[in-house]
């Protein structure tokens, strides 16, 4: 099966269409039998689409584990926005603003992992550590499943969501 994104010429209205295969849409357009499910109009042909073109082989990014998320702890150097371009979304109707706020963001949070330091899985550990003053304090982020955020706030230790996925070290091309 294919889906083609429709368009009737007379009202300009689009619909999705699924066909067998290229030529059956051609067969079908050919017999008339293509009709706008809006006006009714019979003079339907395929609007302009984009592709949608998978990632190259060396491209597939790093695995997230479902049963965790990442957190970093309180970092205590203030964060200042600075000039990296993160990835945003195209589309989807997001006011300007929004996207600006998005990338301010994820530059907040690329400055904020700058200065600290991968945990990995013992970040509820190592947090636990040193509110409780057994280690020294440190800005770190690592990965913490839900209960163990929980845990944490619920003792008082002050964490955070890292906002945008991150990788964790050597997991990336």
């Amino acid at each position: 099966m294919i889906v083609f994104d429709l368009e009737c010429r007379d009202g300009g209205h689009r619909f999705e269409g699924w066909f067998g295969s290229s030529d059956d849409f051609a067969q079908q357009q050919a017999r008339g039998l293509l009709t706008c499910p809006t006006c009714g109009s019979g003079d339907v042909g395929k609007a302009v689409m984009a592709p949608h073109v998978g990632r190259k082989g060396n491209q597939v990014p790093a695995r997230v584990p479902t049963d965790k998320g990442a957190a970093v702890a309180a970092a205590p150097a203030p964060v200042t926005a600075g000039s990296s371009s993160p990835q945003v979304m195209a589309g989807g109707g997001l006011p300007p603003e929004a996207v600006a706020m998005f990338k301010a963001l994820a530059t907040m949070q690329a400055e904020a992992l700058k200065s600290s330091k991968w945990v990995g899985d013992s970040f509820a550990d190592d947090a636990r550590a040193m509110h409780y003053g057994e280690k020294d304090v440190e800005a770190i982020h690592g990965q913490a499943t839900p209960e163990e955020a929980r845990d944490l706030i619920e003792e008082g230790i002050e964490i955070a969501p890292v906002l945008f996925p991150i990788a964790p070290p050597g997991e990336t091309n």
